[in-house]
């Protein structure tokens, strides 16, 4: 398959293509999007962007087998143009000659229509059974150093500076795949690796500027799709970072907005009033709602305006050109309840019609279990909205796991408020699709977070690695990395990974440099990772757990097969665990492997737990 820019090169180069007596005034289009469609799609209707000094006036007209012009939108600004097409079943891979008639001037838009690869509706999404590694492009490795500053793009590499580029790239990810998969991830969540042609701050992805191309200080839209299919030889997963909710505002339509209407408060800024909870509060008065969900990020980032139907199918057309032409597992979806509700509940249910199994996860950055769960799919609320959204980014259980490592025992404090907050698992229908993790690209490292104790760090991870939830570790923390503690330090959360610039003195892809302690703690990770990839039981295995007592808590995974039970112990000095506890779930007098270690264990009436420390032990006696 030809790159996306040799074929867009050749599309535009072909509108200039008229018939008989129209070579004198040709429309100049410079943008069709999307740039390209498949044949065999489950929606039939494709709406394309055609952007052209006064193209609005054109007369189109089409004659495709399987393909028909239903008709045409226009809006305020003449230069763009909606041609509504219907994709029929028996349509057949080819070029289409979309003739553009403007008084005596005829263009002819060559548009492809290719075969979609096999397989692809039925893709697998990512799941419990894996464990998501998200890393930041531009801080994990520089595999091409020729890509680092780029004709017309300015924010040149300048790895002295926390905001600035570092150069890290999709070749520095290929690099060290192996590395991934080794480690026992099973998927890759990239941040946003779309074109972001900021003036400033553009490493981090979340202000687009072009919805269609991967940014070059990153590679081609080519290089990102061997990437996923490499990535698939690996056995690793790729989840697409993607922001339907706002642009950059260095975006290409920002030089030509397409309507007066395309961006929220007809295109003006006026922030977010960030009150997540009037989507779901009875009580909440339609303008402050419409001011959370309709008010810009940042005045560097305009909001889409989704209630207008050209905008909201075209983010839904956008992703799913990613996800088809990539051959990507799923999507991340940055700042997701922020979004107009219908427009994102709709995105959603577009998605997972074309690809029934695919991934979906979104951001809602809440401590509210009532806000996180109005998102989770399975359940009618009570205002009759129902999600359609897979997987939540399970920020309430994170936040208590934090706290509860790092304050002190009480009736309420330390594991009593990790046993508690998981009675919030009643609210939502499919709980182990929310995703825990440990930290991302917007929070403090967890080692930092948890004074950098190492023992405390190893209980947060085996938490988050046996919950019933799909989890989701940030790059560094195999290497117990470091940030400030303080909550909106967020470039400095996404410190460059050790080894993945030459020259680098620490190298955690091989270890050289690092110190006893990090060795052991990405040792013990691994071990861990690894073992989880082939334990049917932690995937999708019950849950049973027990009131904390003396500074200890204790839950059991378990099915028909296995019981595997994780015991935590805050205390300074070993303590006895009476197993008769659990007779419920755990068998009496079993024999036990420790995970980690893999020593088989006779276990009697009592373990003594080590002090300060996390025990995973597994029997495959029900």
């Amino acid at each position: 398959m030809k790159s996306i820019t040799l074929r867009l090169a050749s599309v535009l180069a072909a509108l200039c293509f008229t018939s008989t007596s129209a070579w004198s005034k040709p429309i100049p289009i410079d943008r069709v999007e999307p740039p390209h469609w498949w044949v065999g799609m489950k929606a039939q209707q494709l709406e394309l962007m055609v952007h052209a000094p006064g193209i609005a006036k054109a007369h189109p007209s089409l004659r495709y087998p399987g393909v028909k012009l239903l008709g045409t939108h226009v809006s305020d600004n003449p230069n763009y143009l909606w041609l509504q097409l219907k994709i029929q079943p028996h349509a057949k891979p080819g070029e289409l000659k979309i003739a553009l008639r403007n008084g005596p001037d005829t263009t002819v838009l060559r548009y492809t229509l290719e075969p979609r690869e096999k397989g692809s509706a039925e893709r697998e999404g990512f799941t419990s059974a894996d464990v998501v590694l998200n890393l930041m492009p531009d801080r994990f490795a520089n595999g091409d150093t020729g890509n680092d500053n780029q004709p017309g793009f300015g924010d040149p590499v300048n790895r002295q500076s926390l905001q600035g580029r570092h150069g890290g790239d999709i070749a520095g990810i290929v690099k060290h795949m192996d590395h991934i998969a080794g480690m026992g991830y099973t998927a890759v969540w990239p941040t946003p690796l779309i074109e972001n042609k900021q003036p400033a701050q553009s490493y981090h992805g979340y202000a687009s500027t072009d919805n269609y191309r991967i940014d070059p200080r990153y590679g081609s839209n080519e290089d990102y799709r061997r990437m996923v299919q490499q990535a698939r030889q690996k056995g690793l997963k790729v989840i697409q970072d993607i922001v339907p909710n706002h642009i950059g505002d260095h975006h290409w339509w920002m030089q030509d907005l397409p309507a007066s209407d395309w961006l929220s408060n007809r295109n003006t800024y006026t922030p977010t009033n960030h009150a997540r909870t009037t989507v779901s509060d009875p009580y909440a008065s339609a303008a402050d709602r419409q001011g959370f969900t309709g008010g810009w990020f940042a005045s560097s980032m305009p909001d889409m305006n989704a209630q207008n139907p050209r905008v909201a199918n075209y983010l839904i057309q956008n992703a799913i050109w990613w996800a088809e032409y990539a051959g990507i597992a799923g999507f991340r979806v940055d700042t997701y309840g922020y979004s107009d509700a219908a427009f994102i509940n709709e995105w959603t249910r577009r998605l997972r019609q074309e690809y029934p199994r695919l991934g979906i996860v979104g951001e809602e950055w809440t401590d509210n279990p009532a806000v996180q769960s109005y998102w989770a799919r399975g359940r009618t609320q009570a205002n009759g909205y129902r999600s359609h959204l897979p997987s939540v980014m399970d920020f309430v259980l994170q936040g208590q796991l934090l706290k509860a490592l790092a304050e002190p025992e009480s009736w309420n404090t330390g594991f009593r408020r990790l046993y508690e907050s998981l009675a919030n698992d009643q609210l939502v229908a499919q709980p182990q699709d929310l995703m825990l993790f440990d930290g991302n690209h917007d929070t403090p490292r967890l080692f930092s977070v948890l004074n950098e104790d190492p023992a405390l760090t190893r209980m947060a991870l085996a938490y988050v690695l046996t919950m019933k939830r799909t989890p989701q570790l940030y790059y560094g923390t195999e290497v117990l990395m470091t940030s400030p503690k303080k909550h909106d330090d967020f470039d400095a959360f996404r410190a460059d990974f050790p080894g993945g610039w030459a020259g680098d003195a620490v190298n955690a892809f091989t270890g050289e440099g690092l110190t006893a302690q990090q060795k052991d703690h990405q040792q013990w990770l691994r071990r861990l990772l690894n073992w989880r990839k082939t334990q049917g039981v932690i995937h999708h295995g019950q849950l049973m757990h027990f009131v904390p007592e003396n500074g200890t808590y204790v839950l059991v995974r378990y099915d028909g097969q296995s019981r595997v039970m994780v015991i935590f112990n805050k205390n300074a000095s070993d303590t006895a665990i009476e197993l008769n506890r659990f007779s419920e779930v755990w068998p009496a007098k079993a024999r036990a492997n420790d995970v980690i270690t893999g020593e088989l264990l006779s276990l009697g009436s009592v373990f003594q737990a080590p002090a300060r420390s996390v025990t995973i032990l597994q029997t495959t006696r029900p």
